[in-house]
């Protein structure tokens, strides 16, 4: 997984707007969008080697992967100043999530066996980058709801650094999730393969 920006991590600190709007209900804004880079190869071999020259560098680890998800967080913030007291007005957080997923060139001239081990080998990436952009939309909306939950403080400067320590509480907790996340997918890849190969073999016999 690649993670731009992490989260403006005080939540766009430096552009919350302090205001006397009136509060307004808050929603969470998400964007997901695709793109793809090309691999070659007429092996299994082959395809191991393009991914692991191919695949995108993440910074979270400094090596290259099948696959990432690019994970942005952002938004914006307003404050109520009521009765000699600062409370949250409106909240509006962003979440824009790119997923680059391999492409391979070949899969349309090889045999039926290989073409079987990629399709079930793209099929799990993808899976498991969507399931990286959907922990990214849960700590999106936690995130959301948190801000929206707070209460009015004497002044808005205590008002801020709340609103500062919540964002940087929710961002740790959703790095810590991602990272958990990958370390059992990667813990269970093989033991996982081997079960979809199983099922798609299954499948594909029983087709014919």
């Amino acid at each position: 997984m690649k993670q731009l920006s992490p989260v403006c991590r005080a939540l766009l600190a430096g552009a919350l707007l302090l205001s006397c709007l009136n509060p307004a209900a808050a929603e969470v804004i998400s964007t997901k969008t695709y793109s793809y880079f090309s691999i070659g190869g007429k092996t299994a071999e082959d395809l191991d080697r393009e991914l692991s020259q191919r695949g995108p560098v993440t910074k979270s680890t400094g090596f290259r992967h099948p696959g990432a998800t690019e994970i942005k967080f952002g938004g914006e913030l307003t404050y109520v100043e009521k009765n000699g007291r600062c409370g949250v007005g409106t909240v509006k957080v962003t979440l824009h999530t790119k997923i680059l997923l391999p492409r391979w060139s070949n899969r349309r001239r090889t045999n039926a066996d290989l073409a079987l081990i990629w399709d079930t080998l793209a099929a799990d990436i993808k899976r498991h980058e969507e399931r990286h952009a959907e922990i990214a939309r849960g700590y999106a909306r936690d995130l959301d709801q948190k801000l929206r939950a707070l209460r009015p403080q004497a002044d808005c400067e205590t008002m801020q650094k709340m609103v500062a320590e919540v964002s940087q509480e929710v961002m740790d907790a959703h790095d810590k999730d991602q990272v958990r996340f990958d370390k059992i997918e990667s813990k269970n890849f093989d033991a996982r393969m081997t079960r979809l190969l199983k099922n798609r073999i299954q499948q594909r016999a029983g087709s014919r």
